[in-house]
């Protein structure tokens, strides 16, 4: 085992930031000595002493010989990965270059209909074909779940010449689908499983959580530490769990992805962040879940709301183990969970009690304006507001008082009187389940990026190919992209989505009276 007290590359520039020298080097700022006095009166000088760039102490991102290297094998060692890659250009590049990794112009491979839309960039640029499967779906609380075992299976049988396989585990309210089964599947045919596991790198530090991709047989996770644990915003963690990538190629699509000049804050951040949960991993995800258990015990008590469950959806069966890699091993991983025998088949297996989903739609609003209210006026901010509910992330960096805040904001929010809004969504669950249900992609998203486009009213649009990525952000799950047959559900949704307060992005008519066309 290594030294998980260590921290090579914040020591490193701990003690750059104590040699003196003159600076003759980028960045411009001089270790903070040109730095705009607005700046200097948010943050102050001492931070910007460590933004430095690749001096010979600091290491190559892209080729890393000493403290970067030493911070990625301890890393590894830390999530149980055969090989860890820091990102510094967020979880969005690991995806991308998990796709070019695995996949090239004409290939395919098989995804969930609710990837995010770094997946849909990672198409474009490698030219791989998409073939999509719809997710599971509960209408009640307009939650995509998971892929199953089955559907991963039956398309692989219509597809044996699939190159790689991509899921999302957890999704971003936290379901976890049987990643295990899946990974079963996808390596009969000897291809690579690409996890999306953006929202759960915290998942290899308590029994309680659902089991860590890696650990499930994942070939490659890419995990954002940003968004649960510790790390600076942006950082985020590569790793690999087997051969069946080729670690030439993907390093190669990192450099070309990249900043050729990383930001070494976050790669400090990234170090910090393992070395945290290398040694107290355990005791502060116990911490997260009490105050998580705190909020939903409290908040089921709460008249007019709902929280997020499997028992939401069906009656709790028994329990059984769930089989993991044999051979693999993490020194900070509690072994021994349990999951659901009645859900192995199902899209919902585990869920992170740490995402915390609220119904918010029996008090008459849509989340959105709950989100706004609670937001503006109640001093509480989610994470993810939607059409019936609010998802809060729940981390290590939360505490008892904001659990309190959130109780007595729902507390106000439930005795104000609001007018009802929120018919439009009796008709919604149908169109929603024909969204998932009907994806025509007859183009591949690169061809339809680069194809000539026009500009049609929105009403006009029905049956032609769109030229745009449009998804609501969060969570950045399209509704359509480039080499989409644009259906008459899709563009209900998007009315949906504005005028209920959601934000659309992708779209190059802000307003959506026009939207681009392919001039196929």
């Amino acid at each position: 085992m290594l030294d998980q007290t260590k921290t090579p590359i914040i020591q490193t520039l701990k003690n750059l930031t104590q040699k003196p020298h003159a600076p003759f080097y980028a960045p411009g700022h001089k270790q903070g000595k040109g730095i705009p006095q607005p700046l200097n009166d948010l943050l102050g000088k001492k931070v910007f002493l460590a933004d430095l760039p690749e001096l010979p102490e600091l290491d190559n991102l892209f080729a890393p010989e000493s403290v970067i290297k030493e911070a990625q094998e301890l890393a590894a060692e830390t999530f149980g990965a055969l090989q860890t890659k820091f990102l510094v250009n967020g979880s969005t590049t690991g995806i991308i270059a998990g796709i070019l990794a695995t996949c090239g112009n004409g290939d395919k491979i098989i995804l969930p209909r609710n990837i995010h839309q770094s997946v849909i960039s990672g198409l474009i640029i490698s030219g791989a074909i998409p073939i999509f499967i719809n997710p599971k779906y509960d209408s009640d609380w307009d939650i995509a779940l998971s892929v199953t075992p089955e559907s991963i299976a039956q398309t692989l049988a219509k597809h044996p010449d699939a190159k790689a396989v991509m899921v999302i585990y957890p999704t971003y309210h936290g379901v976890c689908g049987n990643i295990a089964a899946i990974a079963q599947e996808v390596h009969k045919y000897n291809i690579p499983l690409l996890v999306d596991e953006a929202h759960g790198p915290h998942f290899a530090f308590h029994p309680e959580l659902p089991t860590p991709a890696l650990v499930a047989g994942a070939d490659l996770t890419v995990q954002s530490i940003h968004k649960v644990l510790g790390a600076m915003t942006q950082a985020s963690m590569l790793h690999l769990g087997s051969k069946r990538i080729d670690s030439y190629r993907l390093s190669q699509a990192l450099q070309m992805l990249q900043s050729s000049s990383p930001n070494y804050l976050l790669l400090a951040s990234l170090d910090a962040a393992r070395q945290q949960m290398a040694l107290f991993g355990q005791e502060l995800m116990s911490q997260t879940l009490e105050l998580a258990r705190d909020a939903r015990n409290r908040i089921s008590q709460l008249p007019n709301f709902s929280v997020f469950d499997k028992g939401s959806l069906t009656s709790s069966p028994g329990n059984s183990d769930l089989s993991t890699n044999e051979g693999k091993t993490l020194p900070f991983f509690i072994k021994g969970r349990k999951v659901d025998e009645s859900y192995i088949n199902s899209g919902f297996v585990a869920l992170d009690q740490t995402r915390l989903t609220i119904k918010v739609s029996n008090i008459g609003l849509s989340g959105y304006e709950a989100d706004e209210i609670l937001h503006q006026k109640l001093g509480v901010t989610c994470e993810l507001p939607s059409f019936k509910s609010l998802t809060f992330i729940i981390s290590l960096g939360n505490t008892k008082a904001d659990i309190d805040q959130l109780i007595d904001a729902l507390v106000n929010l439930a005795e104000q009187n609001f007018r009802d809004k929120f018919n439009q969504l009796t008709d919604f669950k149908t169109e929603i389940d024909d969204y998932l249900i009907d994806s025509s992609i007859p183009f591949s998203p690169r061809d339809a990026f680069f194809a000539q486009k026009d500009y049609l009213p929105i009403e006009k649009s029905l049956g032609c190919i769109s030229a745009e990525l449009i998804c609501p952000y969060p969570p950045g799950i399209p509704v359509l992209m480039p080499g989409e047959i644009i259906a008459q559900q899709h563009l209900k949704i998007l009315e949906q989505v504005r005028a209920l307060g959601g934000i659309i992005t992708g779209c190059s008519d802000l307003t959506l009276k026009t939207i681009k066309v392919c001039g196929f």
